[in-house]
Parts: C-alpha cells; structure tokens; sequence
C-alpha cells in the first residue's frame, strides 16, 4: 500500500505536529481574546467618552459576547462544510480589521455595531478551535492540548485588558485599539502559516435535519446539559467580577489608575497554569470529584475581595481566577469526551451557554453595581457559585451511575 493512501493517526504529545498545533491555537486564542476583552479595563473612560452610563458601558463587551454566542451556533456547522483551518484564517483576519474600523468611527452606535460583528467573527474561532482539537488530537492528550489552548485564551483576555488598561493612560482608547488591532493582524499572519491542516476532517453538507438531529442528541445527555449549564455559570461569574473591580479600585480606599487597574489582570497568569493543570487532576482524582472543589475555591478567592486592601483584592482575584480557568478546562474536555456524536455542536452548544452568561450576567451585574456596589456584586456572584456546586454534585453523581 502506498504511503499516500495511509490512513494518517492522531497527532500525540511530543511530536513536531503537536507542537504546530499548540502554538497555533495559542495564538489564535491570544488574537481573539484580546479583541474580546480589551474593551474591559476601558468601561470607565467609555462612560465618560460616549456619555454612557456604568452598566451601559459594559455593552460594548456583553454585545460581543452575545453575538459571538449567537454565532457559535452556526460557525461549528460552516467549518463541517468547508473546513476548520480556513473558517480560523478568515475569522482572525476579519477581527483585526473590525478592530482597526471601531476605532476610526468613534461614535457609540457604530462603535456597538462594530462590536457585535467582532463577536461573530471570534465565534469561527472559539467552537472550530476547540473541534479541531478533538479531531486532530490522540484521545489521551485532548484534555492537555484544551488546557493549552485555554492558556492562551487566558493571556489573550489578560493581554487585551494589560494593553489597553496601561496603554489609555498615556495615549486615547483609539489609538491603544489601533495597537491591538495591527497586533492581532501579524498574529493572523502566524495562524495561517503555522496550523497543519486537518487530516480527520470529512466534509458534510448543509441539511437542517442533520442541524436538528445534533442540537436533539446533545440536549438528551443530562450530564450533557449541566455541563452546559456551568459554562453559564463560570463564565457569567468571572466577568462580572472583572468587569465592576475597575470601578471598585476607581474609588476610596484605592483611587488606582487605569494603568494599575489594567495590570490588575495579571491575575490571569493563574489561570496559564491551572487549565493545562486541570486535565492532569481530572486524570488522577476524576473530573466528577475536581469541578465542585474548583467552584468552592472560587467562592473563597471572591470572599477575600471584599477585604478592603490591594493585596488582598489581588490574591482573591488570582485564586478566583485560578479556579475558573481550571474549572472551564475541566468542563470543556469533559463535553469533548462526553459528547460521542456531534462533537461540534456540543463544543457549540457549550460555548454558546457560556457566552450567554457572560452577557447576561455581567450586564445586569451593571444594575447591582449602581446599587449596592462591591458588596452586592461579591453577595450575588456568590451565590451564582453556589447554585454551580449543586449542579457539580449533581453531575458527580450522575457520572458515578453510568460508570
């Protein structure tokens, strides 16, 4: 038999592929992320900007994360027609150039609109990135390369708000977006040069009954469903926390500048460590057993915020963030094992959830936030966590009766 009509393996740990693959999708989701959550640590100077109130101007973010919920709905099904590294290209050049137009027409409406199409255009990388992972990757590393690629989704988020919450203090929010857009250009570059292309991906046409069929089995599996269920959760949680801490640190006893509450995202840095992490514990101790500890840990990085010092705020912050990244990794390996058929849209289906609780929830955290500031934001992301733990425990114990 000819070399050429081999059926190709899987990519496994170690080889030249693999690690193509790493840094690829580490920088795609640097690229994305930052495009995201850039906009973050500049909710203050918006408000004042555009003349917006402080829940209004968290819009710019939650419009992003809707959309980019939205789309992830359909982009897993267009990368089954046309492929996965094609839908990654066009999606990372695309945001770089919506980037580059939000800050040339700095008028609110526009501004949001731009901001809605940059949330569509991440969504083709988000659900296919993790798709191609699931496809590509030997079973037995699929857990460490999600954790990997969640690392990079962390630096990207920690990098978008590091670089715009230093940069808007000596230079406008434009001018910093103009920087992160070029930035996310050059990586684009990268994306297309380094990924390998897929060598599991069938193509599939478009057909609604097939649509149907996958979102119809995914939505049956209950372990299925609370999974989705704690994307809500963890990703609601987690922006709504980062999202009003800005504000926090604005006033007394702190009164810190953009610059230091832009660094203040080097708490991300936990979560670099904790998702790869993540698929080692889940391995050793079972995933059923890590998730609700990971959800306690992050009520105890929330409680120690409401000490009223820097440090304090920082550790809280690092080992809440320590525990979503870690807990997110757990969660989105666990849906890539657990969904058998229609990986795609499980990885959709999850993802979709988890953006949807980001919009939502850190949105209306806006309505807390303008009422019973930190206190009431730390009392109700509180107990968003403790309704996670329930549906942990549920989950564990649904795990521990198909086993």
């Amino acid at each position: 038999m000819s070399e050429s009509v081999i059926r190709p393996t899987h990519i496994e740990y170690g080889s030249k592929s693999f690690t193509a693959i790493l840094w690829s999708l580490f920088f795609a989701g640097f690229a994305s992320f930052s495009s995201l959550y850039c906009v973050q640590p500049m909710m203050p100077i918006f408000a004042k900007f555009f003349a917006v109130t402080p829940t209004q101007s968290s819009l710019p973010l939650s419009f992003s994360t809707i959309a980019l919920a939205i789309g992830l709905l359909f982009t897993g099904f267009i990368s089954d027609r046309f492929g996965r590294k094609p839908i990654m290209v066009f999606a990372l050049f695309l945001v770089s150039m919506l980037l580059l137009v939000s800050a040339s027409f700095p008028v609110w409406e526009i501004f949001l609109t731009t901001r809605i199409f940059i949330g569509l255009a991440v969504s083709g990388v988000a659900a296919v990135a993790m798709t191609y992972i699931g496809e590509e990757i030997a079973q037995n590393d699929i857990g460490f390369a999600m954790g990997l690629y969640i690392s990079g989704t962390a630096i990207g988020g920690m990098g978008g708000r590091l670089i715009a919450g230093v940069l808007v203090d000596f230079i406008s929010w434009q001018s910093a977006t103009y920087i992160i857009g070029f930035l996310n250009f050059i990586i684009a570059c990268l994306f297309y040069l380094l990924l390998p292309k897929s060598q599991h991906f069938k193509p599939y046409p478009f057909r609604f009954s097939r649509f149907k069929a996958a979102f119809e089995q995914n939505l049956k599996d209950p372990k299925l469903r609370i999974l989705f269920a704690q994307g809500f959760i963890l990703m609601g949680c987690l922006v709504t926390v980062f999202n009003y801490i800005s504000y926090h640190l604005l006033e007394a006893p702190f009164h810190l500048s953009q610059t230091w509450i832009g660094l203040i995202s080097i708490a991300y840095l936990a979560g670099i460590y904790s998702s790869p992490k993540a698929a080692k514990w889940g391995f050793q101790y079972g995933r059923d057993k890590v998730l609700p500890i990971l959800l306690l840990t992050m009520m105890l990085g929330l409680l120690i915020t409401l000490i009223p010092t820097l440090w304090a705020i920082l550790l809280g912050l690092t080992i809440f963030t320590f525990s979503f990244f870690a807990a997110h990794s757990t969660a989105s390996s666990w849906v890539s094992v657990q969904a058998v058929q229609y990986r795609a849209v499980a990885s959709s289906l999850y993802l979709f959830c988890y953006y949807i609780g980001s919009s939502l929830l850190g949105s209306s955290g806006g309505l807390i936030w303008e009422n019973f500031g930190w206190v009431g934001i730390n009392f109700s992301v509180g107990m968003v966590l403790v309704l996670g733990l329930f549906l942990a425990m549920r989950l564990g114990k649904l795990h521990q009766q198909t086993e």
